[in-house]
């Protein structure tokens, strides 16, 4: 099945579950959502496959054991392909790539190459390039303060102190969405946010988690 994008009944779907988050409203609009979202999810990771890897579209229900909200349903849907991340909701299309959580390994890794005279100009380079597509590169889970073993008024003190760093675009709600446009933007996105991606593979490599 070809990518074909995603209804009007979607962005509705969606609109409705944050409305009522309960399984009266899931049970009643379950067709809705496995019509008319998840089947376009699958056609899209299915077109994108060949070139950026086989994907994966997260369960719909929350876990709620350790999260002081007890609402059932995510409110968006959500699948990585490759190394990426792609996810839609009523406020539209968003995507991501890099690494959102580093593991202890990583974090040094990441560390002594953002601190290394050449690789950390290297990531400064790559970070402008893709800022230059418009697409936003930011840290995650970033401390307050310099990281222990490094000086705060390091020439790249503010990249030492994140935890994650990745690539991430969105994109609002629009007529496109129900059309194959979804598909040539992410494409382009992935490719335009790829030299990120590259230094992270080659400086920090994989981990014990898996990267969003």
């Amino acid at each position: 099945m070809t990518f074909r994008g995603w209804p009007s009944e979607a962005l509705e779907f969606y609109d409705g579950l944050q409305a009522d988050n309960s399984k009266t409203y899931w049970t009643a609009h379950k067709a809705v959502y496995e019509e008319q979202v998840r089947v376009p999810m699958a056609a899209l990771l299915a077109d994108l496959e060949p070139e950026f890897g086989p994907g994966k579209i997260f369960r719909p229900y929350r876990d709620m054991r350790f999260s002081a909200d007890k609402t059932p349903y995510k409110t968006a849907i959500g699948a990585t392909f490759g190394d990426a991340y792609v996810q839609l909701s009523a406020a539209g299309l968003a995507a991501g790539l890099g690494t959102y959580h580093m593991d202890r390994g990583q974090l040094q890794r990441y560390r002594n190459a953002a601190a290394g005279e050449r690789t950390g100009r290297d990531l400064e380079r790559v970070i402008a390039a893709v800022r230059s597509n418009k697409i936003d590169v930011h840290g995650s889970d970033s401390l307050k303060s310099a990281p222990k073993g490094y000086p705060a008024d390091h020439p790249r003190i503010e990249l030492l102190r994140h935890k994650g760093l990745i690539a991430w675009k969105e994109w609002p709600v629009a007529a496109w969405l129900g059309t194959s446009e979804p598909k040539k933007r992410l494409t382009t996105f992935l490719r335009d946010s790829r030299p990120l991606s590259d230094w992270l593979d080659q400086h920090v490599g994989p981990g014990t988690e898996a990267r969003r």
